[in-house]
């Protein structure tokens, strides 16, 4: 299962699965503002972080994962927030959501991270089984919030 940071090249590709994870999450962002939000990451990935997308056998693009960079001031270090992760529904059971993760595992213990950290729907029983597969540990603890600016 070929997997590689997105790139201008991607994009057409790329785009489909991020709509496929809003519409999922029923939410439209327009493709435009999709496609700036992957042409920032592309442009500084050190700073703001990375898109990776995976390929099935034959090419063609059936998952991505979104990973920003931030700090803990718990943890005392950097760590990464994967904040995206789809994989179409055919290509689900393959393997490529747990390749997926395992990559952003990966990129950021090269970035110093001390931890990749991630939430989910609390419905979204289907991701925390594969979350559970892979080793993740849930946190309780926390209860999330937002605000619009």
């Amino acid at each position: 299962m070929p997997i590689a940071t997105v790139t201008e090249d991607d994009l057409a590709d790329l785009l489909p699965l991020m709509r496929g994870y809003c519409e999922f999450y029923e939410v439209e962002p327009a493709d435009e503002e999709l496609l700036a939000l992957a042409r920032s990451l592309i442009a500084d990935p050190d700073c703001e972080g990375v898109q990776i997308i995976g390929r099935d056998g034959s090419g063609r693009a059936v998952g991505f994962a979104t990973v920003y960079w931030s700090w803990s001031t718990l943890s005392a270090g950097r760590i990464a927030v994967m904040n995206d992760l789809f994989v179409n529904p055919e290509a689900r059971g393959t393997g490529m959501a747990e390749a997926l993760i395992e990559d952003c595992r990966r990129r950021a213990g090269r970035r110093g991270c001390v931890s990749l950290e991630w939430a989910t729907a609390q419905d979204n029983v289907t991701a925390q089984k594969v979350y559970d597969r892979v080793g993740g540990k849930r946190e309780d603890q926390w209860v999330n919030y937002s605000l619009d600016p």
